[in-house]
């Protein structure tokens, strides 16, 4: 899209080029050619797009026109007149359509570029040369430059602050720590998924918003169903994960030997490594059982010796007094030990009613056969 304003009196130009003709491209336009100017005119007269008229009844006594929200919002920060020209009416713009002819002339004929950002920088050297440098149509004796010095002092200044003109958009965060713009998949912190949140997108980046509150600052990605991470959110997520992994072992020692708790506490206390802790006690756990664990912990807590090493000469002197082999590992997957389950057998005596001849399958064709005859009864 081609983003094209022409000062009135002095014929300065200014063009810009944009992907899509969305609403923050059209905003985004006028910011870019305002800095240029160097202010703000008083009126703007804009042609009937859809970024600019909603809606046009035309009647006898004049016309009544819908303007877009979000340009008369931007007009008011501004503090300018947004007037649309009548339909089909070229000579209420006709400095603009000129120097659109102008444009095409002068800066497409056989002009190479590389990208988007190159496109634009020679628009703007352009409109800042050979535009500028061109005779003023009212006077040859001066260039549009010259006429440009003396309409500055006519426009109004720039706000204080920059008006937002990002592209804003409610997105859902699933299960997963992305959200989907454009496309694309940016991260979030894991922190913040199934909740709804808030794309503020610009040519450049790609924030989200929880509220008032940045999440992520993204570099923008124009491709399609690419994935954009940033390496804290995701390394924040591997430490989440082996956190829960770590408390759901914790959860089936305490399960299983309610004495693995204090053992715990107090290899806290002493400053022992938890996480080495649980694993060497889970491994005991899996080799020797539930109920001669429970004794090697409390022998362990007896001698005050809060280390799995310890657990681990208790169970082998236990073996050796009761003289059982050692046990062997069978080192199994996780997936392995989820399809480990133990299957309870139930009674089966509820099917012997279902075997012809037999009584209760008599009373069970009795009890079917009046309860159909009631069904058909008025």
């Amino acid at each position: 899209m081609a983003f094209v304003m022409v000062l009135s009196y002095s014929r300065r130009i200014f063009l810009h080029f944009s992907l899509n003709a969305r609403m923050d491209s059209f905003l985004r336009g006028h910011v870019l050619a305002f800095a240029a100017f160097g202010g703000v005119a008083r009126v703007l007269l804009y042609d009937n797009l859809k970024s600019a008229v909603l809606e046009r009844v035309d009647h006898a006594s004049g016309c009544a026109i819908r303007l877009h929200p979000e340009l008369l919002a931007f007009a008011t920060a501004h503090r300018y007149e947004p007037r649309p020209v009548a339909v089909a009416r070229g000579n209420e713009k006709g400095r603009v359509e000129r120097s659109i002819r102008y444009i095409r002339d002068n800066f497409f004929a056989a002009r190479a570029f590389t990208d988007l950002d190159d496109l634009n920088a020679q628009a703007l050297a352009w409109c800042e040369g050979a535009a500028c440098d061109r005779r003023w149509p009212e006077d040859d004796r001066l260039t549009v430059r010259q006429a440009l010095a003396t309409e500055r002092a006519s426009l109004m200044s720039l706000p204080e602050t920059d008006y937002p003109v990002a592209e804003r958009l409610e997105v859902h965060a699933g299960k997963t720590p992305y959200v989907r713009f454009d496309l694309n998949d940016y991260s979030i912190p894991h922190t913040h998924v199934r909740r709804t949140l808030t794309v503020l997108a610009d040519p450049e980046r790609v924030r989200v918003l929880d509220g008032a509150t940045v999440l992520a600052t993204h570099r923008r990605s124009w491709d399609r169903r690419a994935q954009i991470e940033q390496e804290a959110h995701v390394q924040a997520l591997l430490d989440h994960k082996r956190g829960a992994r770590a408390h759901r072992a914790t959860d089936r020692l305490t399960q299983a030997v309610p004495g693995v708790a204090e053992l715990l506490a107090r290899a806290a206390a002493r400053g022992h490594n938890l996480g080495s802790v649980t694993l060497g006690l889970s491994k005991l756990l899996d080799r020797y059982g539930a109920t001669p664990m429970q004794a090697a912990v409390a022998e362990a807590l007896v001698r005050d010796v809060p280390h799995p090493n310890a657990v681990r000469l208790a169970l082998e002197r236990a073996r050796e007094v009761s003289q059982m082999p050692p046990p062997v590992d069978t080192p199994l997957s996780e997936r392995a030990r989820a399809l480990d389950v133990t299957v309870h057998a139930h009674a089966l005596d509820a099917y012997d009613a279902l075997r012809p001849g037999s009584e209760s399958s008599s009373d069970l064709t009795t009890t079917t056969t009046t309860t159909s005859h009631n069904k058909d009864e008025p």
